[in-house]
């Protein structure tokens, strides 16, 4: 039997020392206690109860899924244009464009966040839910360019050309043979785009104003040693939704990556 190679054992305990601590958020959110420690006191559920009777939380995961739907139908329709445009023509600075595309994945957040909200007051739009759409946006836009990249790399060109040659239009080519092709890729990058705005803080905090996404609200309670309980509830709730998300997005990627190979 093959032992397993230094590198594989390292893997494996970054993704304990990574993993390890989320698996304690759904543990103690059972905990009848308000102190998050061992042992733990009792099992009870009355936490997951008393979400829904909290106005302010229930306007906050409203506020998230809202900006969270937009942002994801904004990304993946700009994603897929500059996608296709990557992947299907060469063009001067091409590789200054992929890059600027995405430069948001390597600029700290913090950075983004105080220079969009210098660049909102300067324009005049004040904090709120919009300017939190127009941040996320910009945030999960290489998101969805580079799963839509991975859609069109082994799509199959002449497709469209005998679409052309049967005196089908360009945009008409689009609609019924380019997106059914690709669709599982625009699915998955609605998925994980919709992860991206849903789970993101640093910019909601600085643009969302008095206007507060779902991880704002989080922030705000975890100061009240009172409140943590229920923020541990709430925590795993969107542990379990994002996991279930980001496998569903994985899902509908390698659907067209194995369409595309077929």
């Amino acid at each position: 039997m093959k032992r397993p190679s230094t590198l594989t054992a390292y893997a494996f305990l970054y993704l304990v020392f990574l993993y390890l601590p989320v698996l304690f958020l759904p543990l103690f959110s059972f905990n009848s206690g308000t102190i998050v420690a061992f042992p733990i006191k009792g099992w009870t559920l009355d936490w997951y109860r008393k979400l829904g009777e909290q106005d302010t939380l229930i306007q906050a995961l409203w506020n998230s899924l809202g900006v969270g739907t937009v942002v994801a139908i904004l990304s993946t329709a700009m994603g897929l244009f500059a996608a296709r445009a990557f992947v299907r023509y060469r063009f001067r600075g091409q590789r200054a464009a992929e890059g600027l595309v995405m430069l948001p994945l390597v600029i700290p957040g913090i950075i983004v966040a105080s220079s969009m909200l210098v660049l909102f007051l300067f324009l005049g739009l004040k904090p709120s839910l919009l300017t939190v759409v127009l941040g996320h946006t910009f945030l999960a836009l290489p998101f969805s360019v580079s799963i839509l990249k991975s859609a069109f790399d082994d799509f199959d060109a002449s497709l469209e050309e005998a679409s052309y040659d049967l005196g089908v239009g360009v945009f008409e080519t689009f609609r019924r043979v380019t997106l059914p092709v690709v669709s599982p890729g625009i699915v998955a990058s609605m998925l994980v785009t919709f992860t991206v705005s849903f789970d993101e803080f640093v910019l909601a905090f600085f643009l969302s104003g008095n206007q507060p996404t779902l991880p704002v609200y989080i922030w705000s309670q975890i100061r009240f040693p009172a409140k943590l309980p229920n923020v541990l509830a709430l925590g795993s709730i969107l542990l379990l939704t994002s996991v279930l998300l980001l496998v569903l997005a994985e899902y509908f990627r390698r659907r067209s990556s194995a369409s595309e190979v077929r």
